[in-house]
């Protein structure tokens, strides 16, 4: 994407900040239930979300971003399904990212967890 004449237009335009994951902790615990505090969901159960911490930690790898649009993805659905909630099974039919989706372990059985 950032070979050749247009590449390097591109790549005159960006900056490319390298970012790392969060580690799992309390920090993670607090974005995870900010997160879930803004959600406008009619039927949503709170907590729900900050009992999931760990799923989603392991999920996205810690990145801020896959965790932002796994529940934004979540979220809309459950609008758009009218279930106006989030559960884990709503959470593992949003599809992130391809570094979040390939770097993740399978589980045993060889399917994604």
């Amino acid at each position: 994407m950032l070979s050749g004449t247009r590449g390097a237009q591109i790549a005159g335009r960006f900056t490319l900040i390298t970012t790392e994951p969060f580690p799992y902790g309390p920090e993670w615990q607090g974005l995870v239930a900010t997160l879930e505090q803004t959600l406008l969901l009619h039927d949503h159960k709170p907590g729900t979300l900050t009992g999931l911490d760990r799923y989603l930690h392991h999920r996205t790898g810690g990145m801020i971003g896959a965790l932002s649009h796994q529940i934004r993805g979540a979220a809309i659905d459950a609008i758009l399904t009218g279930t106006e909630k989030i559960t884990k099974q709503s959470l593992e039919a949003i599809p992130l990212d391809h570094t979040a989706e390939t770097t993740r372990p399978r589980s045993r059985s060889g399917t994604r967890r």
